[in-house]
């Protein structure tokens, strides 16, 4: 079917009110007389047919909503194509599919219930911009181990930056290994400048992003390759509590003050004590304090050098015997 102002048309009187009818109700039936040949709705589910925003389920029984941004690209990049005539009828389609992507993500039987899978890293990454945009009040990071490339955090200052400009409160946590990395500086000067904030952090974390407190995305167990897409208001708010806990525990990563300095090289120190005495082999140590293998055997050596022992069984004996357990710090902190 060829898509033009009437079908457009079509789209946004009649199509978009029933899209968002079967996400509401979790489908339509197949014998729904408003959509058969004849019926008032015809057209209009044609056209949701057509350009695949609804399916058939497996039994044939009903007919299903799809996630428009999976769609949106096969009906407006071809008409932005066709022409310079085109062009604003292709920003018509795309603000209709605006629409129906809103109603798509605030609805969790849409996605599959307050709990979703999405698999591949594209899959995602869109997921992600759609959901950023669509960022009415507030967007929760957290990003351990940060290894986000040049070119990639290029595309998130962008997208970021147009978020705040909008007026929506951005807070990020890094760990603290973060810190040393250049184009991680540069983007987190280029955010605050924008109004967002950042934090470092000593501990290991999982990645977490939350929009609007509303919509969760965290790590599978399967890969980073896989996400979860959490829906559940409580679970939600659980994993808020979870961030605004490391939030308040959190060093601002835009000081430099010569003692918040001294005070996070304390942390890592005592964060490398606690692998240590905890067995933890190199890079799992390593993993938890965000820096590469290298850099942690390098925190193992200033110990050896501190204690002034040769070998990890001697450094773990001399620590045992002055009775440093790594947690000083907390206990201190804890005092006071």
């Amino acid at each position: 079917m060829p898509l033009g102002q009437h079908e457009r048309s079509v789209f946004e009187e009649q199509s978009t009110p029933l899209y968002e009818e079967i996400v509401t109700s979790g489908g339509l039936s197949a014998t729904d007389k408003r959509i058969v040949k004849g019926g008032e709705l015809h057209e209009a589910f044609t056209i949701l047919t057509e350009v695949g925003l609804v399916v058939k389920s497996e039994d044939g029984t009903q007919w299903r909503a799809v996630d428009p941004a999976a769609v949106q690209a096969q009906v407006v990049a071809p008409l932005g194509q066709q022409g310079a005539e085109l062009i604003a009828e292709s920003a018509h389609w795309a603000q209709a599919f605006g629409t129906l992507s809103h109603a798509w993500r605030r609805s969790p039987s849409a996605v599959g219930g307050p709990f979703a899978e999405i698999r591949g890293e594209a899959t995602i990454r869109n997921f992600l911009d759609s959901l950023v945009n669509d960022a009415e009040e507030e967007l929760l990071t957290a990003q351990p181990q940060d290894r986000r490339g040049v070119k990639q955090l290029g595309e998130v200052t962008a997208r970021e930056i147009a978020t705040l400009k909008r007026g929506v409160r951005m807070r990020t946590l890094y760990q603290h290994a973060a810190r040393r990395g250049t184009d991680t500086r540069r983007y987190v000067a280029a955010v605050t400048a924008a109004g967002a904030e950042v934090r470092t952090l000593d501990e290991f974390f999982n990645r977490l992003i939350v929009v609007d407190r509303r919509v969760a995305i965290i790590p599978s167990h399967q890969s980073l390759a896989v996400a979860m897409v959490i829906s559940e208001p409580s679970m939600v708010l659980y994993l808020v509590d979870m961030f605004e806990r490391h939030w308040e525990r959190a060093r601002p990563f835009t000081s430099s003050e010569t003692s918040l300095m001294r005070d996070i090289a304390a942390e890592q120190r005592a964060m490398t004590i606690r692998m240590l005495l905890e067995g933890r082999a190199d890079p799992a140590g390593a993993k938890r304090l965000g820096v590469s293998p290298r850099t942690y055997a390098g925190y193992v050596a200033d110990l050896k050098n501190e204690f002034e022992v040769e070998t990890r069984f001697q450094l773990g004996y001399e620590m045992g015997k002055r009775g440093i357990s790594g947690r000083e710090t907390d206990e201190t902190g804890a005092a006071t």
